[in-house]
């Protein structure tokens, strides 16, 4: 399938830039070569950021409803100041004891239900999903892995080949058995049980040319398919399913967990079920370099009799650091409870607004992530959605579009937003869609 360019992204030469950013435009290419995107059609230099503000180069300030990473805000004093004490004090991998990572590891686990004893320490969620299908494989004997068919899982050659929304370049690999997305529009007689069948459907296709399922991994919050929460416990009999096939299942919690999805810390609480293992990352260090997997010791244990793990940046005692200063923030500053408060006023303000704009579809949410269809004549519009996107970064908010067919609006701003932040958004998305 060829999935649709950004429909937000710079196109060269399709805008006149002033000509400093023709130069760093042209710099840039030369540099890091083709294969990097900016957003907007209009490119963005950003030289600071605080809270949940950027500021480009003249000091004009964005309003920020899209980087999940800096999840307890931009340059948050607390993060800032860990960081740097650790950095000033020791800056060293996991090989030397230190009670920093331990520490991290413990108020990190106490944070999960107790069968999810055991963390390891990656640089990225990337590596982290990279680093559980090693394990599923070992512990399974088996290679196939089922993901949705827009799903984003990673970079690295194994991630990106069960990563089907980045492009047909390297994707899916031939263990890779993608299904359609947990929509009503795909499973018209129920989410829960056409997800599972489809789940059951693609073990058996395995079994058809001699592959035994290792996993099911899922981001979930389905994302990259169009945010789609709902109805929650849909997830719990797919796990059921993949694990009488005799596979594992992934919770991929690297855009949705840490509180963001509100009243829980974790996506997957929202099913009702127990994940094999758990890969963290993006908001895990708000800007720092940190992620993980988390897992119940009976997945491991096969993987570490046989192969040491070791990753040199992973774990580092600045990374425990700056990690043990994200969960303080998010405990100290009621930041779950705030996306679960301000979230909900997010996705009431986004309805009301589609009585009025008939551009605007479906809003589906759970906390501070919320994912809004954009139509002409109630069908699917990418085209729309990019000039929307691009209308609002010029209105000073900055926002995506996601979604297989690229029509929907990926909203997922830093966790300290307010209702005085959600009523910018909604005045301003207001007046594009008046001028659309």
């Amino acid at each position: 399938m060829t999935r649709p360019q950004m429909p937000n992204a710079y196109t060269p030469g399709a805008t006149p830039l002033p000509p400093e950013d023709e130069a760093r435009v042209a710099r840039r290419a030369a540099l890091l070569g083709p294969a990097y995107r900016l957003f907007y059609e209009q490119p963005l230099h950003l030289v600071r950021g605080e809270g949940v503000w950027l500021y480009d180069r003249d000091g004009r300030a964005y309003l920020d409803t899209y980087n999940n990473v800096a999840s307890v805000g931009h340059c948050h004093p607390r993060v800032v100041a860990a960081m740097a004490a650790q950095a000033a004090t020791l800056a060293t991998h996991t090989r030397y004891l230190h009670d920093g990572i331990l520490d991290y590891a413990e108020r990190l686990l106490a944070l999960f239900p107790p069968k999810l004893a055991h963390v390891m320490f990656t640089c990225t969620g990337s590596e982290a999903n990279d680093l559980a299908l090693r394990i599923a494989r070992a512990t399974t004997g088996g290679t196939g892995v089922i993901v949705t068919d827009n799903a984003y899982h990673g970079v690295t050659l194994a991630t990106a080949e069960m990563s089907m929304s980045i492009g047909p370049a390297v994707a899916p690999g031939p263990s890779v058995f993608p299904i359609p997305a947990p929509t009503a529009a795909n499973y018209p007689d129920g989410v829960a049980s056409g997800f599972a069948a489809a789940v059951t459907a693609a073990c058996d296709r395995m079994a058809e040319t001699g592959i035994k399922p290792a996993l099911l991994i899922v981001d979930t919050i389905f994302s990259s398919d169009g945010v789609l929460p709902d109805p929650a416990g849909f997830l719990a009999p797919a796990v059921e399913a993949i694990r009488r096939a005799g596979g594992l299942f992934l919770a991929d919690e690297v855009q949705p967990g840490f509180g963001r999805t509100g009243g829980q810390m974790w996506g997957f609480e929202r099913h009702g079920l127990m994940p094999d293992m758990v890969s963290l990352g993006k908001p895990m260090g708000n800007g720092y370099p940190l992620a993980g997997l988390v897992l119940q010791p009976r997945v491991i244990a096969e993987f570490g009799a046989k192969a040491r793990y070791f990753n040199t940046f992973g774990g580092n005692a600045v990374a425990a650091a700056v990690g043990l200063a994200v969960l303080d923030v998010i405990r100290d500053e009621g930041l779950m409870a705030n996306a679960d408060k301000v979230g909900k006023a997010f996705a009431e303000g986004l309805r009301n607004l589609a009585r009025r704009h008939d551009a605007l579809g479906e809003t589906r949410a759970a906390g501070l992530f919320l994912g809004t269809d954009i139509l002409t004549d109630g069908q699917p519009d990418a085209a729309r959605a990019g000039r929307l996107v691009n209308d609002l970064h010029r209105e000073g908010i900055l926002i995506s579009a996601t979604g297989a067919k690229g029509h929907i609006l990926k909203i997922r701003p830093p966790l300290p937003f307010s209702n005085a932040n959600v009523d910018q958004f909604l005045s301003t998305l207001d007046k594009v869609l008046g001028q659309n």
